[in-house]
């Protein structure tokens, strides 16, 4: 089987959420953890690449999406997609515009898109300014984000200041047209000089509409939303089945964890609803600059209550708390520190008989993905929108079945930790 859509994503639950959107719409997607070095397994229309690189520096990010590219190129994909998050989560120095920019010139392609609109989850764009449900990108949490703090919503003006190309708008006046009408302005942007055109989206229609005109675009920036709209383009050409199984993950066994790293107001709120349910242990970043043990105390109270139902291990903490640890410590040490300790906890949570695993933000995702040795992840049904749960693939062999979800942030409502679980039974 050929692989049709190669793809590139900037951190691990943005994979994720690429991956579950491909097989929402029918076609069969495996996830892999970093640049591979072996075949592309025989049995997928979609291949999702997952980096690390959303928050390293520029050149490195760049390095590492090319050699992902060069790996896609190899397996003969027939379109390459870079997927980034629906908040454009960036500085201006990138890593967005560069990396979109390299891999341009390795296609030798001179013209693509950029749109994180994702309405399911309330992003979307409307003249070419960003809203994360009414409110301006802007005006939202992620203002304060700790690495990627995003105080501008009008992201023609954010990618330009990335870019050395021209960037364009494709407002919602053509998007509304439908695929044709939004064609022609891309014709129009490129006779312009435009390189880049962020493009407005309000609803899944208009992601369709525009997937639709990005049929014959070699690379396609985006969130996940864009997804939507591709599997049909192949399908017209032929390539592609209507499958009916593509997100079935089979046997699932094993007692229920969920990691929680992110400090977003969404994942804040989904900590504070499951915690009136099942046990709770947070994982003190103050105790861990003070040089405590806390991963072995954490697994010691794991098992301890690891019977009671779903456990949560969480070091989410509210804005004020992760600045003052920054202050203290480094934004980047504060952040590898609760990374580390909650991967080994992961790994700890394994020993102890765990096979269902939520985790909850991407830095802590990727962390949590390397240190149990996961090499990829087969895509399975979806939890909500832009997560669904998956099977490991294992470096080694790993006779258990393991399933887990890799939950963006900001992503899914305030039940998602006590529901989560209903979808694989």
């Amino acid at each position: 089987m050929a692989v049709l859509l190669g793809c590139i994503a900037d951190d691990f639950t943005g994979g994720t959420d690429l991956a579950g959107m491909l097989v929402k719409s029918g076609m069969k997607t495996i996830q892999l953890i970093g640049v591979p070095t072996g075949p592309a397994p025989d049995d997928v229309d979609a291949i999702v690449i997952a980096l690390k690189s959303r928050t390293n520096p520029v050149a490195d990010a760049i390095e590492e999406s090319l050699a992902a590219l060069e790996w896609l190129r190899q397996q003969g994909c027939k379109q390459y997609y870079f997927k980034y998050c629906s908040t454009f989560d960036s500085t201006p120095k990138g890593n967005i515009g560069p990396v979109a920019e390299a891999l341009m010139k390795a296609l030798d392609t001179k013209f693509t898109i950029a749109c994180p609109a994702f309405p399911a989850n309330k992003r979307s764009i409307y003249k070419g300014h960003l809203f994360v449900g009414d409110e301006l990108l802007s005006e939202s949490g992620m203002r304060n984000h700790p690495l990627t703090p995003m105080t501008n919503s009008n992201l023609v003006r954010v990618l330009q200041a990335q870019v050395k190309g021209k960037v364009g708008l494709t407002d919602y006046s053509f998007v509304k047209g439908g695929a044709g009408v939004i064609d022609k302005r891309f014709t129009d942007l490129q006779k312009d000089g435009c390189q880049f055109s962020i493009v407005d989206a309000l609803s899944d229609i208009d992601l369709y509409s525009i997937g639709a005109a990005c049929a014959d675009l070699p690379l396609i920036t985006g969130g996940s939303g864009i997804a939507l709209g591709l599997p049909e383009n192949f399908r017209k050409k032929g390539l592609l089945k209507i499958i009916g199984d593509a997100n079935k993950l089979g046997t699932v066994r094993g007692l229920k964890a969920v990691i929680a790293g992110s400090c977003s107001v969404a994942t804040q709120e989904q900590v504070r609803v499951m915690k009136e349910k099942s046990p709770a242990y947070f994982v003190d970043p103050l105790a861990l600059v003070d040089g405590k043990d806390v991963v072995a105390e954490a697994l010691s109270w794991v098992s301890e209550n690891i019977t009671k139902g779903p456990v949560l291990v969480y070091a989410t903490s509210a804005p004020e708390i992760v600045k003052s640890i920054q202050e203290k410590v480094g934004v980047n040490k504060a952040g590898e520190m609760v990374e580390h300790a909650l991967a080994h906890i992961a790994q700890g949570l394994v020993k102890l008989g765990v096979g269902q695993l939520i985790v909850a933000g991407g830095e802590t995702a990727g962390a949590v993905v390397k240190a149990l040795g996961i090499s990829g992840l087969r895509i399975g049904p979806e939890i909500a929108p832009g997560v669904p749960w998956t099977k490991a693939v294992f470096e080694q062999s790993h006779n258990e079945p393991f399933v887990l979800a890799l939950k963006s942030g900001n992503f899914g409502g305030p039940q998602f930790f006590n529901e989560a679980w209903d979808y694989i039974q």
